[in-house]
């Protein structure tokens, strides 16, 4: 792939003050790694660098006068039209046919636009959502989906290996008292009064697991009253809850490469389990204190030391932690692994990270994405929890209601350190209120344009000339399709998706001001092939980002009819 433009503009400025340093123009001093940002104000230029300020120190000079030596000595290049010292910064504008040749560069790279060749790639893991199989996916669990195959997405754009991930809690406590819920409601299903136990689940999704139990097995679980569940059980009803749980994230666009149960950390002698303690107590991190077995953290900068083994000899969920954690680092060899989980385990991340640390892991490569509740909101109302599910609102019920690519573009809208307010009655207007809508349609109509292109005979625009793209508002258009590559960069470099859906509206808007002011299907047909070519550009862009969100990209849309003016 071709070099994006900011680190062409940085590697040419680099060059610009060795060269001035060759010269004596500049004294030799170290050259400080150049950044170059966008500019914020259009009249500025296209990107600028504050280099020059930075060299002031080392050099003893001017920020001004130093720009303007830098600026002598830069080497010529087709993608620059001029560079400007302003109070010490360079600006830069991008050379006005340059930009347009960048049309034909978009249509070649096809739907691999913005993709990148790491350097290093690496090979990562992205775990998400690996909610407990006791219950339906829910509302918050869809956000954390949306971010995690996103961004999975976005670093395989980016160049890397990436693998996806679901760690099914199948062997805690909490699958225990699942397992009594459900023969307690399987129970009920043969007539027995049985109360579900206390802490279970009251949801009356366990109903209809018991319930479909009982049709394909019959009373094959039924035991005397008064005795224990069967062991089969519950192993049975979990199964069927990570079925359904795959079920509606496919439902949502989301597909793993890997499902991990916790019950395989136990199984065989020297486990993974048995493994991870042995290791623990060799590099003495461990202490037997009150009948329990302590991971001594506090020897790694930690508040307080953690339980892994409680008194009655039952494995923390934490110890299944750190030997899953030991598992992705050690076994299975991930140089960087990427934890989406939601704000309320944010007291475990220090720990984790310790403990990656004892058992040999680097702690710098573990990577905790916490993301904040999801409250839906129906206008200005809050949405009622589900009667199915409980206590939560399920994934299921958001997605039939309001489509998967509205769920995945509102999960996306906010940072994930920020609370979002989910509002259903937007997520589901087709018009351009809504943002998903105002985006996919304008992929649509780039699409319906080349239907009218081909109703009016015009097969092909491969000849089309670019050098006719000289309005303001083409030129714009082609600018913002060019972020797309930093775009990826930079998100492969913060983990923070969020960028994506306000850089796909921006992007729908430059098409739709474009198609606005410029007539694309016009009587010059000469003129009429060089807007096919940047309208095709537009439609790859456009698409390559609403796949990068796993959202789809239509071609072909109904718009809600507007409201007519009261007379």
């Amino acid at each position: 792939m071709a070099a994006m433009i900011r680190d062409q503009i940085a590697a040419l400025v680099t060059a610009a003050i060795e060269a001035a340093q060759r010269s004596g123009d500049l004294p030799r001093v170290a050259v400080p790694a150049v950044s170059v940002e966008r500019t914020r104000i259009a009249e500025h230029g296209d990107y600028a660098t504050n280099v020059a300020m930075r060299l002031v120190r080392a050099t003893g000079g001017k920020p001004q006068e130093i720009a303007q030596t830098i600026v002598r000595h830069l080497p010529a290049d087709p993608a620059i039209g001029e560079a400007a010292v302003a109070q010490g910064f360079i600006n830069f504008r991008l050379d006005e046919d340059w930009l347009r040749g960048q049309v034909e560069a978009i249509l070649a790279a096809g739907d691999r636009f913005g993709d990148r060749e790491a350097t290093s790639p690496l090979k990562i893991q992205v775990e998400f959502v690996s909610a407990n199989p006791t219950g339906p996916a829910h509302v918050g669990n869809g956000r954390g989906a949306a971010l995690g195959s996103t961004l999975a997405n976005v670093l395989r754009a980016a160049g890397h290996h990436v693998e996806t991930e679901y760690y099914i809690n199948d062997a805690g406590t909490q699958a225990g008292t699942f397992g009594r819920t459900l023969y307690a409601r399987y129970q009920q299903l043969f007539g027995r009064s049985v109360d579900v136990p206390e802490g279970g689940y009251p949801g009356a999704y366990m109903v209809e697991i018991a319930e479909a139990l009982k049709a394909a097995h019959g009373d094959q679980f039924l035991r005397p009253e008064g005795e224990p569940a069967p062991e089969g059980i519950g192993k049975l009803g979990l199964e069927m809850m990570v079925e359904q749980i795959r079920r509606d994230l496919a439902s949502l666009n989301v597909e793993y490469d890997s499902w991990f149960y916790e019950s395989t950390l136990y199984e065989g002698e020297g486990n993974a389990y048995e493994r991870s303690l042995e290791i623990l107590r060799e590099r003495r991190f461990v202490a037997e204190r009150e009948g329990a077995i302590w991971f001594t953290s506090t020897d790694l900068g930690e508040d307080k030391d953690n339980v892994l083994v409680r008194s009655g000899g039952a494995p923390t969920y934490f110890a299944a932690d750190i030997a899953y954690h030991r598992n992705k680092f050690i076994e299975r060899g991930f140089d960087r692994v990427i934890d989406i989980w939601g704000a309320d385990h944010q007291g475990h991340v220090s720990r984790l990270k310790a403990a990656v640390e004892a058992i040999g892991g680097d702690s710098d490569h573990l990577y905790i994405v916490l993301y904040q509740l999801v409250t839906l909101k129906r206008g200005g109302e809050a949405v009622r929890l589900s009667k199915r599910a409980g206590d939560i609102i399920t994934l299921r019920e958001v997605i039939d209601e309001v489509g998967a690519d509205a769920c995945r573009y509102f999960f996306l809208l906010r940072s994930a350190d920020s609370q979002m307010e989910f509002d259903v009655e937007l997520a589901k207007r087709q018009s351009n209120e809504n943002p998903v809508y105002y985006v996919q349609y304008a992929h649509a109509r780039t699409a319906g344009i080349f239907v009218q292109a081909a109703e009016r005979g015009i097969e092909t625009f491969n000849d089309g000339d670019v050098s006719r793209l000289t309005q303001p508002v083409e030129l714009a258009l082609v600018r913002k399709m060019l972020q797309l590559p930093e775009l990826i960069d930079l998100i492969a470099t913060t983990y923070e998706p969020h960028h994506l859906p306000h850089y796909a509206y921006d992007l729908a808007r430059a098409f739709t001001a474009f198609y606005d002011e410029c007539k694309v299907l016009g009587d010059d047909l000469e003129q009429t092939k060089a807007r096919l070519k940047l309208t095709a550009a537009a439609q790859v862009v456009l698409a390559r980002v609403l796949t990068l969100m796993g959202i789809s990209a239509p071609e072909r849309m109904v718009r809600e009819p507007e409201p007519q003016a009261v007379s």
